[in-house]
């Protein structure tokens, strides 16, 4: 189903529409069975819920899309509904909606974290035919904020690069990832990635790929990289362990719903 990006509604908030509703980072949800689906119905009133915010979103295959911030004390939870992680949700709502519903805590996390203006403390207003909000008192204006960061993959000898850090499940190994810094390019932030973390360098680097991560904000750009030299060299703080693996040889890898699944199943798929 196409979804369409707007800043506007088009159509009369009286018609039925996907509504995503959060309750600080969780997010309201029709249960049934091992499923979950996005409430779809004319106003939150509807569920006697209390909303603080509201942010139109745009249109999926014709129908309105909102986000919502809920009371953090709201309590209440209407029938056949409960209030969930984002992240679990991932194979139990449909991938359309999840990545949607994604895209919704973004805009409503943004909206909620940015009512007064960080260079004076004023009260900020939404700007018109924008998303963006504007200082009434300095005008400074602020978008919504988005977080790059680098995942790469590096290859040597029909092998791939992964390791294990600190906040990774027991076992789980990936691969090199971290956030751009100013001033850098993302070919640059590779580099300095892969030497910080594991002590190697890397060449022959190569986009592989994007995809957002509302966790709470990152935009994760995907690129495959050829090892140049050095020896792996971890600094137990951000990384505990590295090497090696062969495609036959892997060990706990992450769950299909991130873009370092898709880099490590492209390696599979392309040196076994």
């Amino acid at each position: 189903m196409p979804f369409t990006s707007s800043i506007i509604p088009s159509l009369s908030q009286h018609e039925p529409a996907w509504w995503f509703m959060f309750r600080e980072n969780e997010l309201l949800v029709h249960l049934t069975d091992e499923h979950a689906h996005i409430p779809k119905i004319s106003q939150p009133e509807e569920l006697s819920l209390h909303v603080l915010r509201t942010q139109y979103l745009g249109q999926l295959d014709g129908i309105a899309c909102f986000s919502a911030e809920l009371d953090a004390a709201e309590n209440f939870v209407p029938a056949d509904m409960a209030f969930r992680a984002l992240r679990p949700l991932y194979n139990v709502l449909p991938e359309e909606f999840f990545w949607l519903a994604g895209r919704a805590f973004q805009v409503m996390n943004w909206d909620r974290n940015s009512q007064y203006c960080g260079r004076c403390g004023r009260q900020t207003v939404l700007l018109d035919g924008q998303r963006a909000k504007i200082c009434t008192h300095c005008q400074l204006t602020t978008y919504p904020r988005i977080s790059p960061a680098i995942i790469v993959a590096v290859i040597k000898d029909q092998q791939i690069l992964l390791a294990n850090a600190p906040r990774f499940p027991h076992g789980l190994y990936s691969v090199i990832a971290g956030f751009v810094e100013p001033g850098e390019t993302f070919e640059d932030c590779v580099h300095r990635e892969v030497q910080e973390e594991v002590g190697i360098e890397v060449r022959d680097i190569r986009y592989f790929g994007s995809q957002p991560w509302p966790f709470p904000d990152s935009l994760m750009v995907g690129f495959t990289a050829q090892y140049a030299g050095g020896e792996i060299r971890v600094d137990q703080e951000e990384i505990l362990e590295a090497g090696w693996f062969r495609a036959d040889k892997l060990p706990d890898i992450p769950g299909k719903v991130s873009i370092a699944r898709r880099l490590i199943d492209w390696f599979v798929e392309n040196y076994s």
